[in-house]
């Protein structure tokens, strides 16, 4: 082997370690952790939902007042109400519904089948790339944001927001690539020093509101001025309540985690009640938690900030809090509430990659919709890197632009999230419940709704999302449709008889049937025609195979075989996802149980070879005698070991 072969195979091997790992068992802080592994108590996890949640007070605040202006806090309000009265029972119930960490998505791919769950999930899948994403982006963004207006920032910074955000997204990708391992105790000590700095904030601004009343008084003045009625107030702050919606970000990462979670010693696979038990009182408490964090923070920066700084290019654009802490408790602890958030922002940036790690390899390898190589690391690393750089220099590294699509991405994954709830609280009989979910689901569309229209930007960066998902999936099971397509092939102990009894006799033939009356006139024509068109030698046992889809949508599954005999006659019956890649697995699978080279026999198929070729990628049928020959040249390159088709 040469030096560059050498060098090749190694780099390919690196690239790919880890690809025959189960689905979405990676080493970020969302995979699957090992059958050994026990788990951790529910607040230490909350910290991996808080480096996603909690990490909004970094930007979150100053985008309010942004939207809201004087009104934030009472717009806040109204955010509050939504999460702790809709977003919170919605995702108590996903836990339930999902306790090892597949999220609303997988519910709802359980209530539609066929094709019409399929590009649901492929949908929801670039609403959710575009929640992740973006918040890879935004918050390094922020970060940049906070590492620039920081006085102490040496001066080759100035202006530098784009390339300190590719820095940290190029930091980001190189760790996923080395290797992540366990982040929770890193969580645990980044949340707790950032929402105690941020407790101080909240205490210093406080006690200048307390020893200057008069910042409240000449606010509501202003407030009233501009808006005279309450009414007007409350139908306002309902109208711009929908820009605040990326305070509610973490409940989908939430529900992600909840493998992490320990439950209780007697938990099992089926039946996880301490898991879920414990996961909601997690959402309950960083419900509890950011919500009364955001209402503070709110009333503080409103009441304390001019509103010209909070606009593009001013001092509290995108870092609110921090213009305060340094206001008020000086440059130095400024400067290390800055450290703090710019390193929970980052870190919510590897949470949001582990969650699309988790995510992808979840769902489009399953359907064929991906190449297998999507389920290791570090290829998925690489492209998510890709993307999240071109994010950044589209929007700039500007946060407020990328705040749309941000919610965008957030409220969708909330709003199937409350669907799912409702049709699975319908399905319970809770009537109650489903009465609840869907004034719930009604509010998320109302504000998804409201959202896109104010920035539609949002929902333009989700659709190319959605297309490049789609493109890329489609062509990708259009590529593999040639592929075996069985994980395992597994005979029944009647199949094995008849199997065993035909290989005693001579040479295994197969003549492929699709089944209709299954009489015993049925199987003598079928016998008659396949002997006199393909000149099966006379007196030599047939086996005859027969293929039922059940649903053509599937890529990959394992095929259990049955055997019968009826009317004298030896059937093997199986069902799969199409009817060539089935045969052609089933042949493969009886050369290797009995060491000879099976022959299948078939008819050709009267009708257009294109219409034929759409019918096997959507119905998993068509002309089934070329495309199962196809599927064996592929499978087996040797010709003389490859299982022979004959047509007549």
């Amino acid at each position: 082997m040469t030096r560059a072969a050498a060098t090749q195979r190694a780099w390919r091997s690196w690239l790919l370690e880890g690809l025959s790992e189960q689905t979405a068992r990676h080493p970020g802080p969302h995979g699957t952790p090992p059958a050994e592994h026990k788990g951790h108590r529910w607040w230490r996890v909350m910290c991996l939902t808080g480096v996603d949640y909690f990490s909004t007070l970094g930007y979150q605040p100053g985008i309010a007042a942004l939207a809201a202006g004087l009104l934030s806090p009472l717009a806040t309000l109204v955010l509050l109400a939504l999460t702790l009265g809709g977003a919170l029972p919605v995702y108590r119930r996903v836990a339930r519904e999902s306790p090892h960490g597949e999220g609303s998505i997988a519910m709802l791919e359980r209530l539609l089948s066929w094709w019409t769950g399929k590009l649901l999930v492929l949908v929801l899948l670039g609403f959710a790339a575009t929640d992740f994403v973006i918040t890879i982006t935004l918050s390094a963004a922020d970060a940049a944001a906070h590492v620039v207006e920081n006085p102490f920032a040496p001066a080759w910074t100035d202006g530098g927001n784009v390339w300190i955000t590719l820095v940290l997204i190029g930091g980001l990708g190189a760790v996923f690539l080395k290797g992540f391992r366990e982040a929770i105790g890193v969580a645990v000590v980044l949340v707790a020093v950032f929402l105690a700095l941020n407790l101080v904030v909240l205490a210093a601004c406080a006690w200048e509101v307390f020893a200057e009343p008069v910042v409240v008084d000449d606010w509501w003045e202003a407030m009233t001025a501009e808006h005279s009625s309450p009414f007007v107030m409350i139908g306002i702050a309902l109208v711009v309540f929908p820009k605040l919606a990326l305070g509610m970000s973490g409940f989908e990462t939430g529900v992600a985690v909840m493998p992490q979670v320990r439950g209780d010693p007697d938990d099992t696979y089926e039946n996880p009640a301490g898991r879920i038990r414990d996961t909601r009182k997690l959402l309950t408490a960083a419900a509890l938690i950011m919500s009364c964090f955001l209402l503070l923070s709110s009333l503080a920066t409103t009441l304390l900030i001019p509103q010209d700084e909070f606009k593009a290019g001013g001092a509290a654009n995108g870092r609110a809090l921090a213009y305060l802490a340094h206001e008020y408790l000086g440059e130095a602890f400024g400067t290390v509430y800055d450290v703090s958030t710019i390193c929970i922002l980052w870190f919510a940036g590897a949470s949001a990659l582990a969650g699309l790690l988790n995510l992808v390899p979840r769902y489009l390898p399953r359907y064929g919709m991906a190449p297998e190589w999507t389920r290791a690391v570090r290829p998925l690393v690489l492209v998510f890197m890709a993307v999240a750089i071109g994010i950044t220099l589209w929007f700039h590294a500007s946060v407020d632009a990328q705040s749309g699509a941000y919610a965008t991405g957030v409220l969708v994954l909330m709003l199937s999230a409350s669907y799912a709830s409702t049709v699975a609280a319908r399905h319970a009989g809770h009537r109650g419940a489903r009465v609840g979910f869907g004034v719930i689901t009604a509010v998320f569309a109302y504000t998804l709704v409201a959202n896109v229209v104010e920035r539609p930007d949002g929902i333009k960066i989700a659709g190319l999302f959605i297309f490049a998902i789609l493109a890329v999936s489609f062509a990708s099971r259009v590529h593999r449709s040639f592929e075996l397509r069985a994980a395992e092939v597994v005979f029944d102990e009647s199949a094995a008889r008849l199997i065993d009894e035909a290989a005693a006799q001579g040479p295994l033939r197969i003549i492929a049937n699709e089944p209709h009356a299954r009489n015993e006139a049925e199987y003598r024509h079928k016998e008659y025609t396949q002997r006199q068109e393909t000149h099966i030698p006379e007196g030599g046992p047939v086996l005859f195979l027969e293929v039922t889809v059940q649903d053509s949508s599937e890529f990959t599954a394992d095929l259990a075989v049955r055997g019968e005999r009826l009317h004298d006659v030896r059937v093997l019956r199986a069902s799969g996802a199409t009817v060539p890649n089935t045969i052609a697995a089933v042949l493969m699978a009886l050369r290797e149980r009995t060491g000879e080279i099976p022959n299948v026999y078939f008819n050709w198929t009267e009708g257009a070879p294109f219409g034929h070729l759409l019918r096997f990628l959507v119905f998993g049928d068509g002309e089934v005698a070329p495309v199962t020959r196809e599927v064996l040249r592929r499978a087996e390159k040797d010709p003389e070991r490859r299982p022979r088709v004959h047509v007549g």
